[in-house]
């Protein structure tokens, strides 16, 4: 698990091993596998970036609204997965974090998840914090056109 140079905002690189119980009757990995691995890739994120006990201090927890993700080839036993997550946007009261799960340089799966912010005291949104923009703000890099920080 590393932070990898930065590309896109927030990006993050680490391996995903796949357990016995990960397989399904078909001999492949589960759907429901992808999405634990998503949350595994945007907790270490946090963890490089805003850490969520950082989070918790100040009294507010990111929520997933949405989850998307697109197959393109079945994972088996043997493989051995990579995954990467980085910011695609951020503003306002949401943001937007992709994923690519690859094996050997192949796209095995994109993913995107969509998350607000939620104030623990009151239980209602939140817009992005301050700190969050700031950091997106240093690590952005010109050029990219999938890199989008709305107001």
């Amino acid at each position: 698990m590393h932070a990898s140079p930065q590309k896109r905002p927030f990006e993050i690189e680490m391996p995903l091993p796949i357990k016995t119980y990960d397989i399904d009757f078909a001999g492949i990995v589960s759907n429901i596998v992808y999405v634990r691995w998503l949350e595994d890739l945007r907790l270490e994120m946090l963890a490089h970036y805003f850490p969520l006990n950082e989070q918790l201090k100040n009294g507010i927890v990111p929520v997933i609204v949405q989850t998307k993700i697109d197959y393109k080839q079945p994972l088996k036993i043997s493989d051995a997965p990579n995954g990467k997550m980085w910011i695609k946007t951020l503003g306002g009261l949401r943001w937007t974090v992709n994923a690519e799960i690859s094996v050997n340089g192949k796209v095995s799966a994109l993913g995107e998840q969509v998350g607000i912010f939620f104030d623990t005291q009151n239980n209602k949104p939140i817009r992005i914090p301050k700190v969050l923009l700031q950091k997106y703000d240093e690590l952005s890099v010109e050029g990219h056109d999938d890199l989008i920080r709305t107001l």
